[in-house]
């Protein structure tokens, strides 16, 4: 029973909450503690410094819904290692890290090819945390779609 279990690092978008495979976290950072090596666009919000590595950093605010207004003290990135890289991922906040064991996780009803990302629904007691498989969602693909905006960031 216990090999069923594992650990997700869960954060804010947009008023729900996220949960993502903790073995590709590589590091917590405030927004403001990053070196900005360069701006971007919307949702690539450019390259950052971080121990010696340049990454992307993605916006998942904009992605996932309008922009904040301004990044607040509560502001967080999400240093990932991914299989073909390392990038950041900006979100609202990260909220914990939870054990769920696999029969805790249900699949998400009516849920197509486009948002294979959408690992399912968690459950923690009252708590309902939406499981992303980050390496697909951080996946580039050849024929986007306006809606899979949050697919568009690349490391390669």
């Amino acid at each position: 029973m216990e090999a069923d279990l594992r650990q997700y690092l869960t954060f804010r978008l947009g008023g729900l909450e996220y949960a993502l495979d903790y073995r590709r976290v590589q590091e917590l950072r405030p927004l403001s503690a990053l070196e900005r090596v360069a701006s971007g666009g919307a949702i690539v919000e450019g390259v950052a410094l971080s121990r010696g590595v340049i990454m992307p950093i993605v916006d998942m605010r904009v992605a996932f819904g309008p922009r904040p207004p301004a990044h607040d003290p509560c502001t967080d990135v999400i240093i990932l290692q991914l299989s073909a890289c390392v990038m950041g991922m900006v979100t609202d906040g990260v909220t914990d890290l939870v054990t769920l064991p696999a029969t805790a996780i249900h699949p998400l009803p009516h849920v197509g090819e486009e948002v294979d990302y959408l690992l399912g629904m968690g459950q923690l007691g009252e708590r309902r945390l939406i499981v992303l498989d980050i390496d697909r969602l951080m996946a580039v693909r050849n024929a986007m779609r306006p809606r899979q905006a949050a697919r568009a960031s690349s490391c390669s």
